[in-house]
């Protein structure tokens, strides 16, 4: 059996999306597939534990444990609507004594392979394995962004989402500490930002199938030129075919975003689904749906049977 250690970090804000992302994970693990599931929270956080038991009730092929953070990042600068959770990435290595590696990944994120190829993969001298941030790398203001950080440049900026970080190696050097005091700044990206500062150049970037941001299927669609800057056609494909879907920007339990009728899939057969939610959710849209022209939803109707098309969770 293949014992894979993931971490994520959240509030009771993000319970439900949480509770869909470990289904899709465990649904599509495979049978030698074990995830031991670590959930970071602020020992302030009432974290609503029965309501995620459901997941661990469901699948047998899984274990979910609760760490309590301190209060390191209590007073942790906060945009965007990220909260503080968003740093707890950055002390798994003090955390989480008992293994050398682990993935971490954010709760917005649909997992549609097994995770087991990755976890194998020898990390070397790098403190962490990751994907590019398509969005920053390419877009003129995200370069402008990369080039204000310390030694980071634009093409090698890491996403924070979905990352493997070489515990060993991070606890050796003693990186935790270095990761928590460029944290108390005020970084755009917060975490993001820290990341990449500490780590530049000791990250082994990832295939981007491993975390397709809204940014991936944005450049590969619409600016196939500027994706190959990064990535080849074929990383695309194999990425749209079985990637990780990584929500990071409309959040598609909320509005509409790119593939939204996957997160739903998994929402359905999750066991925290509720048939009133799902039924408010479309119903609030039908009004929207009446007022786009034609092309519009003949784009929409394109969008969800050619690219939307998947094979049954």
């Amino acid at each position: 059996m293949n014992i894979i250690p993931i971490a994520f970090a959240f509030d009771n804000n993000l319970t439900m999306p949480a509770a869909v992302a470990f289904t899709s994970l465990l649904k599509n693990a495979s049978s030698e597939t074990f995830y031991d599931i670590y959930i970071l929270h602020s020992e302030k956080e009432r974290l609503d534990k029965v309501f995620l038991s459901k997941v661990a009730e469901e699948f047998h092929n899984c274990k979910i444990n609760y760490v309590l953070v301190g209060d390191t990042f209590d007073s942790a600068f906060e945009i965007r609507g990220i909260t503080i959770a968003a740093y707890y990435r950055l002390l798994i290595p003090k955390l989480i004594p008992q293994y050398d590696k682990i993935i971490y990944a954010d709760v917005d994120i649909i997992f549609q392979s097994d995770l087991s190829t990755l976890y194998s993969i020898d990390l070397g001298s790098n403190y962490l394995a990751a994907t590019k941030d398509l969005g920053l790398n390419l877009s003129e203001d995200g370069k402008k962004h990369i080039q204000t950080l310390p030694k980071v440049t634009p093409g090698n900026y890491l996403q924070s989402g979905f990352i493997m970080l070489n515990l060993a190696l991070i606890r050796q050097d003693g990186l935790t500490d270095k990761l928590v005091e460029v944290a108390t700044k005020k970084w755009k990206y917060q975490d993001q930002d820290t990341l990449n500062i500490v780590c530049h150049d000791r990250v082994l970037f990832l295939p981007p199938k491993y975390n397709m941001t809204d940014y991936s299927f944005y450049y590969g669609i619409k600016e196939q030129a500027k994706w190959n800057e990064l990535y080849t056609k074929q990383e695309f494909k194999e990425g749209v075919t079985d990637g990780n879907l990584h929500f990071n920007g409309h959040k598609p339990w909320r509005k509409w975003s790119v593939n939204f009728d996957i997160w739903w899939e998994y929402y359905r057969i999750s066991p925290v689904f509720d048939e009133k939610f799902y039924f408010d959710f479309y119903y609030s849209k039908l009004n929207e749906l009446d007022q786009l022209p034609l092309i519009k939803r003949i784009k929409i109707l394109v969008r969800y049977f050619v690219y939307g098309i998947r094979k049954n969770p």
